[in-house]
């Protein structure tokens, strides 16, 4: 995925309606009239939200006469996934390197304070 089709994607799914209009259409087809129902919108707020789903490729319409009928295409889901996956991935190695920094810390400092209750032999 090139660095435009990620910002594409990314800025489409910013959106809660847009995300609720992925939702909806992951689950079958639906014209745009059926998508704007649940929102307390304009159809053409409703129609602005789709051409930024579909720039992102997250929505493909075809058009019977007058009706448009919209899908959900998720496999931009995929290469979204990807990206945030190498982050995943270095963001787990640096959180277990200061784990284990932390406790290399804490063991040291148990062995300090297990040190100041001795007194090496002598008497006060």
């Amino acid at each position: 995925m090139n660095q435009a089709t990620l910002d594409h994607a990314m800025i489409a799914l910013a959106h809660p309606a847009r995300r609720a209009i992925l939702t909806r259409l992951s689950k079958g087809e639906a014209r745009v009239t059926e998508l704007a129902k649940p929102f307390d919108m304009s159809l053409n707020a409703v129609s602005k939200h789709i051409l930024i789903l579909e720039r992102a490729d997250l929505v493909r319409r075809r058009r019977e006469g007058r009706e448009h009928y919209l899908t959900a295409n998720l496999d931009p889901l995929g290469d979204i996934t990807d990206w945030i996956d190498q982050y995943r991935k270095l963001w787990h190695d640096k959180l277990n390197k200061l784990d284990e920094y932390l406790q290399e810390l804490q063991a040291n400092q148990q062995k300090v304070n297990n040190g100041k209750g001795k007194h090496n032999g002598r008497k006060r």
